[in-house]
């Protein structure tokens, strides 16, 4: 049987919420190991002068537990 751990990350990105997934990912698994998958909660973006200058994710990251 298999334990599995949920963390909640948030991230951002200039590009898009793709993008700010895959840094949150990328830099939680720096310091967590058997990342599982991952669940988009929410998505935001900032605007300024009426244009999107950043893209925000909350996500839930899925990790197994040794």
């Amino acid at each position: 049987m298999a334990v599995m751990k949920v963390i909640e990350v948030l991230a951002n990105s200039e590009k898009s919420w793709e993008e700010a997934t895959r840094k949150a990912v990328k830099h939680a698994a720096k310091s967590v190991k058997n990342i599982k998958s991952v669940f988009v909660q929410s998505q935001s973006a900032v605007v300024n002068d009426n244009d999107v200058t950043e893209f925000r994710v909350n996500l839930k990251i899925t990790f197994e537990v040794n």
